[in-house]
């Protein structure tokens, strides 16, 4: 099978025929649809993420139809499913407190094993795979599969973001647009900030009611200003030491920030303001992926036509498109985030 596989750091990624991937016990092999390009892809690829090593296949933001199953595996043949980033044990204690993706023996297709820059790819765990709703495309549910999933879970899981509230967005790509349109489907209003106009003003037209440009800086006195005291809620979706602080200091008393964007490599130790947190009585929150069981919650929202995540795709690519879409995350990226639908060229 032809697969985007990492040789070195920083390079573009080599198209290989490699082996079809070895069918678990508990899970399927799937043809892969389609796969989204993430920014987590981006810290493997630069040689940021510690577990991903040269050598490795991508891709872990993926939809696909089954065309193996094992014998534990509770799929047929056909069977078009989209899967969570982190594919949870189901027996440790974690699991079995609905809490999944915490799980300590959890498997990461795309960090540990080989993931979904691939004709077909291997999925362990099969529990934690849902089936793709009738209607949706695969190109849309693969864009699901990290950003709007962590973003969801992020929201509702941990903030508990409420009607009425508003919601500062630090960062506007997959993540922050999808903590946008989920944020405004829950009745939130909703600020955004970024260093590009025209992801500003793209935010603007899927229903931010205001928007502002860091490169003017006082981000967080801005924000307070425009929400009349401070965001309730307030997402990071970068990782980065400046929206973090961002975050945390454009926070009204009592308000939530919600850590999404990834502190990996040499930001995952980072100096932030802990006096704001103090003396506004903040609450922190962590948050990465989603438990397999809410699943239902976010995909009846969209089936149902509650929200509408279409925007978040900007564009369709080959295989042979991941590199430059990788190299793209080293400085400002254009709106929207890529899907590869094409894997032959």
């Amino acid at each position: 099978m032809r697969a985007a596989v990492l040789r070195d750091y920083n390079a573009p990624l080599e198209i290989e025929d490699v082996a079809m991937p070895v069918c678990p016990v508990d899970g399927v092999v799937l043809r892969v649809l389609a796969c989204g390009v993430c920014r987590s892809d981006w810290h493997g690829w630069s040689g940021e993420h510690p577990r991903v090593k040269p050598g490795q296949i991508g891709g872990h933001e993926y939809c696909g139809e089954v065309v193996e199953a094992g014998p534990r595996s509770r799929w047929a043949l056909g069977d078009r499913l989209v899967a969570p980033f982190i594919l949870s044990c189901g027996a440790c204690a974690a699991c079995q407190s609905g809490q999944g993706h915490t799980c300590p023996d959890q498997r990461l297709p795309g960090f540990t094993q080989p993931g979904a820059f691939a004709q077909y790819v291997a999925v362990p765990f099969d529990h934690n795979l849902a089936r793709l709703p009738e209607g949706m495309s695969p190109t849309l549910a693969a864009g699901l599969g990290c950003r709007v999933t962590t973003a969801w879970h992020g929201l509702t899981g941990r903030a508990a973001l409420q009607a009425g509230e508003w919601l500062a967005v630090h960062g506007t790509g997959g993540i922050g647009l999808s903590a946008l349109i989920l944020g405004r489907a829950l009745g939130a209003r909703v600020v955004v900030v970024d260093i590009v106009p025209e992801k500003l003003a793209h935010a603007l037209s899927l229903g931010a009611e205001a928007a502002v440009d860091a490169r003017e800086g006082a981000t967080a006195a801005q924000i307070r200003a425009i929400t009349g005291g401070g965001a309730h809620v307030s997402v990071e979706a970068l990782g980065i030491a400046a929206t973090t602080n961002a975050s945390i200091d454009c926070l009204r008393p009592l308000g939530r920030h919600v850590q999404i964007g990834m502190p990996v490599g040499h930001t995952a130790r980072m100096e932030i303001n802990m006096n704001a947190v103090y003396m506004g009585n903040l609450a922190l929150y962590g948050t990465r992926g989603m438990p397999s069981w809410r699943y239902p919650s976010l995909l009846s929202l969209i089936e149902g036509g509650k929200v509408d995540m279409s925007p978040l795709i900007a564009r369709e690519i080959a295989l042979s498109g991941v590199s430059a879409e990788l190299a793209a995350f080293d400085g400002p990226t254009p709106p929207g985030v890529a899907v590869v639908t094409d894997f032959e060229n």
